[in-house]
C-alpha cells in the first residue's frame, strides 16, 4: 500500500469517529428534548428536534471535509488555497473535475467521495431514526 492509500484510510476512519461523535450528541439531544417536553409543544418540539439534529450534523460534516482538506494541505495534493474547496467538491461526490490532485495523490478523491457518501448515508440514517424516535416519544399521530 501506498503513503496516499493509507494517508486516506488514516482520514477516513479519523472522519467515522468524527461522525459517530455527532451521532452521540443527537441521541443525547433527543433523549433531554423527550424528558423536557410538555406536552401541548409537541409539534414545536418536533421541529426543534429535527432542526437542531440537521445542524448538528451538518457542523459535523463540515468539521469532516476540513479534515480531508488538512490532508490535501499536508501532502501537497493540491494548491492551499483550494484545498477546502477540493475536499468540498469531492466530499459531495459533486467532481466539478476543475482541480486534479497532484499525481501521487489521485486515489484521495475518489476516498474522499466515498467516505462522503458513507458520512451522508449515515447522517440520513440518523435523521430519521431521530424522526421516528420524535414522533413515537411525544406520541404525536
Amino acid at each position: 500500500m501506498d503513503g496516499a492509500f493509507i494517508s486516506g484510510l488514516l482520514v477516513s476512519v479519523i472522519t467515522i469517529a468524527i461522525q459517530a461523535m455527532a451521532t452521540l450528541c443527537v441521541i443525547k439531544m433527543v433523549r433531554y428534548a423527550a424528558r423536557h417536553v410538555s406536552g401541548r409543544r409537541k409539534i414545536e418540539a418536533l421541529v426543534v428536534v429535527m432542526a437542531a439534529a440537521g445542524t448538528l450534523l451538518t457542523v459535523f460534516h463540515l468539521l469532516e471535509v476540513l479534515v480531508w482538506a488538512q490532508l490535501y494541505a499536508i501532502t501537497g495534493a493540491t494548491e492551499i488555497d483550494n484545498v477546502y474547496y477540493f475536499a468540498f467538491v469531492n466530499f459531495t461526490t459533486l467532481g466539478y473535475g476543475d482541480l486534479i490532485p497532484a499525481r501521487p495523490w489521485r486515489i484521495l478523491g475518489p476516498m474522499t467521495a466515498a467516505n462522503g457518501m458513507l458520512l451522508f448515508g449515515w447522517s440520513t440514517a440518523v435523521l430519521f431514526a431521530v424522526l421516528s424516535r420524535a414522533i413515537t416519544q411525544l406520541h404525536i399521530k
